[in-house]
């Protein structure tokens, strides 16, 4: 059994920080992408950043130059550095893995997600 295990979430006044970070365990032979998600109130949910395996990463144009997608593959952890947040960041953040899970009859790829760390944003 595969868990994601967020943590950070939190509030925090705007132009304040947050760092939240995701821990993968389980059986897994090896992790593909990873990514964070969040959803507001009466929002969809949208994707805020990913990163390969090799780094490279992609956000979402409202997060561009304000947040920063990072992964320790040695512990199957991805993180996200949050500065400059506003208001409108305020959503449930949930981290999501491309996980290969070993089986007798080789590696299968699974898609994992977190159970969501609030993030609220005063004002």
């Amino acid at each position: 059994q595969v868990q994601l295990v967020e943590s950070g979430g939190g509030l925090v006044q705007a132009g304040g920080s947050l760092r939240l970070s995701c821990a993968a365990s389980g059986r897994i032979f090896r992790i593909d992408d990873m990514g964070w998600y969040r959803q507001g109130p009466g929002n969809q949910r949208e994707l805020v950043a990913s990163i390969t395996s090799g780094g490279s990463t992609n956000y979402a144009d409202s997060v561009k130059g304000r947040f920063t997608i990072s992964r320790d593959n040695a512990k199957n952890t991805v993180y996200l550095q949050m500065n400059s947040l506003k208001p409108e960041d305020t959503a449930v953040y949930y981290c999501n893995a491309h996980c290969w899970i070993p089986g007798i009859q080789g590696e299968r790829p699974y898609y994992y997600w977190g159970q969501g760390t609030q993030v609220t944003v005063s004002s």
